[in-house]
């Protein structure tokens, strides 16, 4: 869906699959700047939104989510995933409840294959599953914001700033007194500044949530059955994932930065050595610089000096190997 914003002054739109909105409005390291002091506003309105309503949504969600949902508080904020059988990320869910109907934020054009799913697995439980995508539009207010919240809407309260679920035709009037709008690459570099995955930029097909730091945030380990929970409980008594989410510290003496999926070798073995891994974001930080997140081989040593296509990086870690 194409947002309305992308005609405001400045505006470069976004590609593949956050196509629809803007990349950014201009000035990349400003918009970055806006956000983390807490003023602007990001459109998110290429995102799917999806609700779950009916008496038994919680307890319905709690069967099929690897995060406890069961009780969740109304107002409360929190994140869940669907995997597969064998324990693979299939669908990330930024979740929250507004006490009659659960609201929830996916990765664009993941909707619809998360609703076939959900409706696949309605049996007798009183719920309804709907896409909401065309009337409702995600914005994000960053952490800090003083901001004004619409009367009406529903809010998604995060330590990374709020979730509006916003009346899509409410967008332009949004932006003319919530500004100035901050693009999405600009919330991308808080993004990897903050270590946090992304569906289908950190993940691939045999993803397991311990590889990305998943645990805690969006599987809780003492929650009854759910798919794939086998490998989770698994690779949590053995903890040994075969891959580790790591922080990049690139050379900033490239003009390019590495691409998702380039390959990273370790520097000792030189261009030609052994892969270790790829790139999965990468961003260019108002303040750190060039940076990217990365998957390894768990084995790696923490303290090896990294090549990520022919540029040198320091890796931070995020998952203990």
């Amino acid at each position: 869906m194409k947002s309305p914003l992308l005609s405001l002054p400045g505006a470069v739109p976004a590609e593949g699959v956050d196509e629809g909105v803007a990349a950014h409005y201009g000035d990349l390291f400003r918009e970055q700047r806006a956000l983390a002091d807490g003023t602007g506003f990001v459109d998110l309105s290429h995102r799917g939104v999806v609700t779950v309503s009916g008496a038994d949504r919680l307890s319905w969600l709690h069967l099929l989510l690897t995060q406890h949902v069961s009780d969740l508080p109304a107002g409360e904020a929190t994140e869940a995933l669907i995997l597969s059988a064998n324990g693979h990320i299939e669908h990330a869910l930024y979740l929250v409840d507004d006490g009659s109907t659960v609201w929830a934020h996916v990765e664009p054009g993941t909707q619809d294959a998360l609703i076939a799913y959900l409706e696949s697995m309605k049996f007798f439980y009183r719920v309804e599953v709907a896409d909401r995508t065309g009337d409702i539009a995600l914005v994000h207010l960053p952490a800090g914001s003083i901001g004004e919240v619409p009367q009406g809407v529903v809010v998604r309260e995060t330590p990374y700033g709020r979730d509006l679920f916003l009346p899509r035709a409410d967008l332009e009037s949004f932006a003319a007194t919530h500004g100035p709008a901050v693009g999405l690459l600009a919330h991308e570099a808080l993004r990897v500044e903050h270590h946090r995955p992304r569906l289908g930029f950190e993940t691939d097909h045999r993803t397991i949530p311990h590889e990305l730091g998943w645990i805690g945030s969006a599987v809780h380990l003492q929650k009854g059955c759910y798919r794939g929970q086998e490998t989770v409980a698994r690779v949590q008594n053995l903890g040994k994932p075969p891959r580790r989410l790591v922080f990049l510290h690139l050379d900033g003496s490239d003009v390019h930065l590495p691409v998702p999926g380039t390959e990273i070798r370790v520097a000792d073995e030189g261009p030609d050595g052994r892969k270790i891994g790829f790139v999965t974001t990468s961003v260019r930080h108002h303040e750190l610089g060039p940076v990217a997140l990365a998957l390894v081989k768990r084995n790696v040593p923490v303290a090896a000096r990294l090549l990520a296509g022919n540029t040198a990086a320091a890796q931070e870690v995020i998952v203990e190997p």
